[in-house]
């Protein structure tokens, strides 16, 4: 079991972690099979989505942002971070993906991103290699 540690900046945003993946999948030197990443926050999520243009995960916020709006008439929870808690459910907390030869088989397109919905924070990844 590996750790992953990043900082986000923003109280809400997606930051590509593909490369701190990939780094510590190389040091494991294992060849070939499955790296499950976990995400130990109720207020952040992981996800795998396009890495090629920004304008996606800026899209992905701002509909999340609008869906579930910080301020709600009805939420309880008094740190006031109940959308946080409701995105990071929507998005998922781990994301599994195969590997071969050392490297991620993720599609041409894709990268796997940290989704910061209460920033900014020191967050932990864990990954585990099977």
């Amino acid at each position: 079991m590996k750790t992953i540690n990043i900082k986000s900046n923003k109280r809400e945003e997606m930051i590509e972690i593909t490369s701190e993946v990939e780094n510590t999948l190389r040091e494991s030197e294992t060849k070939e099979g499955v790296c499950v990443l976990f995400i130990q926050h109720t207020t952040c999520g992981l996800t795998i989505n396009e890495n090629a243009d920004p304008d996606v995960k800026s899209d992905m916020l701002l509909f999340l942002k609008n869906l579930i709006p910080q301020f709600y008439e009805g939420f309880r929870h008094s740190e006031q971070n109940s959308d946080a808690h409701i995105k990071s459910s929507f998005v998922g907390s781990s994301v599994t993906v195969p590997f071969e030869n050392g490297k991620l088989l993720l599609g041409r397109w894709q990268g796997i991103y940290l989704c910061e919905f209460d920033g900014a924070r020191e967050r932990k990844v864990l990954m585990k290699i099977i």
